[in-house]
């Protein structure tokens, strides 16, 4: 009697040369078994199969039973068609092929009762081969159990043990076996079964559909057949690419293109109406973001071999650095339509918008843009170099402001010639100049010397901060006694003065403080007493007042400031 059967139990491979994107095991496997061929035992009797789920590990572990119990083996290509070969097919009915499923059976009393299974000699194959299955999923006294019997296993037993998870596994139990790594199968791999699976089973295919399938197994074969299967009975035996993409969710390719030309024009209208559809056809943002990102990456890489321009791989490679940002947002967000629209918006944005050490370039700059230019009768095309000219007179800053796109006119494509500032207008705000620094023409004025002191440190070349302009106004006293300039401030004022002390030998503040007052060396910081003399004291020293606590005695206990009265 023959049963239906899934693509994933159809093609299960048979043979180690069957199993696909696990060459390293494979190898590993294929040396131990051809050694334990011409020795006649195997050498080790423990494995750990480690890897993400639908890479191969259980059926690795029946192929390594087939190929030990085999008539011809121990032998890495089994033949297949001997009675072991034939009951490890059907491992329910084999006695000597015993598969565990360790979710289910995670307890220290099924360790125990597998430790005394474990004495009882095979029924008619050369090894009992236990096959544990997520034996991650045992309990801490279950893997106790086991250990033992993993470290001095009787000779006609071999133990298969599979898991996803490797770092839940005791380090006892990984010290007493193999391990053999299954990794993720690549992309290419599991397109190229799926096309030999589609051509045995009479199944037609288009050029792009069978790679959405593989990129959807996310390195699983096993996933990647489960999802053809359903994949062929949507599409009546034809895999076609808007089949897939509507089985899996994934949003038109249409629609992934026009929303990356969308966001490369800087056309905000039109990422608007694209996410609208998006909504409309209830796409799952997630999964379009990902295709977004993945389409933007080959333009990415396309501009890349294409030797584009340095700013123009800068500008794309910033713009898709800015939305691989925005993933995780997206996936913790209950409005992922509005993270989307959000991120998009101001992606579109970026390559439009001038950085601000090229608007602000020093203390006062002017920066120049083709449109200014042309409205000037007589000019020129300014140079890359003239864009950003320092001044140093009072010059109005010239700040960009980028201009919002009309609705309805799209907005122009642009050249490599052209300038980000281009689609900019300009705000000018005038900037007073910058305070120039003389001699001082009387240093004992107080309040000319504070003046001065101000105008010093607003325009130090050091970069002195903002917070210094203001204290020479809490300074109670300026003092000029050549070579050095002496400020005094009250004692609760420390704590603001501390800036001050720290960068009075910044050799940029004394080489301007010396353009004030010719022949300056340093500058000294003071601070008023904190504990002015108490009147005890006074008396204390006061010869009469000594000679009459001698006399009599006494001590000062407490000293009362009397009110005057007038007589």
């Amino acid at each position: 009697m023959e049963y239906m059967t899934t693509l994933a139990l159809k093609y299960r491979p048979r043979l180690l040369s069957d199993l696909v994107g696990q060459e390293a095991s494979v190898h590993a496997l294929t040396n131990a078994l051809k050694r334990a061929q011409v020795t006649g035992h195997i050498h080790h009797q423990a494995f750990l199969f480690a890897g993400v789920r639908g890479t191969g590990k259980t059926s690795t572990a029946r192929i390594l039973a087939r190929a030990l119990n085999c008539i011809h083996g121990p032998t890495s290509t089994p033949c297949g068609v001997c009675d072991p070969c034939v009951a490890s097919e059907q491992p329910d009915t084999n006695l000597d092929i015993v598969e565990i499923d360790a979710a289910s059976r995670a307890s220290v009393e099924d360790a125990r009762a597998l430790r005394e299974q474990v004495q009882t000699r095979p029924a008619f194959c050369r090894y009992r081969v236990y096959i544990i299955d997520e034996v991650h999923m045992l309990s801490r006294q279950a893997f106790d159990a086991l250990l033992k019997v993993l470290e001095e296993p009787p000779a006609h037993a071999v133990f298969v043990l599979a898991t996803t998870e490797l770092q839940d596994v005791p380090d006892t139990i990984k010290s007493r076996v193999q391990i053999y790594p299954f990794r993720l199968i690549p992309v290419g791999l599991i397109e190229g079964r799926l096309q030999r699976v589609c051509e045995s089973e009479g199944v037609t295919f288009d050029a792009k559909s069978l790679r959405l399938v593989a990129e959807a197994g996310q390195g699983s074969m096993r996933d990647a057949l489960t999802t053809l299967d359903r994949v062929i009975a949507a599409g009546d035996g034809h895999v076609s690419e808007d089949v897939v993409r509507e089985q899996l969710g994934i949003v038109p390719a249409v629609r992934v293109q026009g929303m990356l030309d969308a966001l490369n024009a800087g056309d905000t209208t039109a990422i608007l109406d694209h996410c609208q559809a998006l909504t409309n056809l209830g796409a799952d943002w997630i999964s379009f973001w990902r295709e977004l990102m993945l389409a933007f990456r080959d333009r990415l890489e396309a501009e890349t071999r294409q030797d584009s321009s340095p700013q123009k791989l800068l500008r794309s490679a910033r713009v898709l650095q800015m939305l691989l940002q925005r993933e995780r947002d997206l996936r913790d967000s209950s409005l992922p339509q509005v993270v989307v629209e959000l991120a998009l918006l101001t992606a579109a944005q970026l390559p439009h918008l001038a950085p601000l050490d090229t608007l602000v370039s020093g203390t006062t700059a002017t920066l120049t843009t083709r449109s200014a230019v042309q409205s000037a009768p007589n000019t020129s095309q300014p140079t890359a170099s003239q864009i950003a000219t320092p001044k140093t007179v009072a010059t109005p800053l010239a700040i960009s402001i980028l201009k919002p796109t009309s609705q309805s006119a799209p907005m122009p494509s642009r050249t490599e010639t052209q300038s980000p500032l281009e689609t900019s207008t300009l705000l000018e705000l005038p900037i007073q100049a910058a305070p120039s620094i003389h001699p001082s023409s009387n240093p004992g004025d107080t309040d000319a010397l504070r003046t001065g002191v101000i105008d010093v440190l607003k325009t130090s070349p050091g970069g002195l901060p903002r917070t210094l302009w203001s204290l020479p106004n809490m300074a109670t006293e300026l003092r000029w006694a050549a070579p050095i300039l002496r400020l005094c401030f009250p004692n609760n004022a420390r704590q603001p003065v501390q800036e001050l002390e720290r960068e009075r030998t910044n050799p940029h503040l004394l080489e301007a403080m010396a353009r004030l007052l010719p022949g300056l060396t340093s500058i000294e910081i003071i601070f008023e007493e904190s504990n002015p003399e108490r009147p005890e004291d006074q008396l204390r020293r006061e010869p009469a007042f000594q000679a009459l606590l001698q006399a009599s005695g006494g001590e000062i206990l407490e000293v009362k400031r009397e009110p005057l009265t007038p007589r």
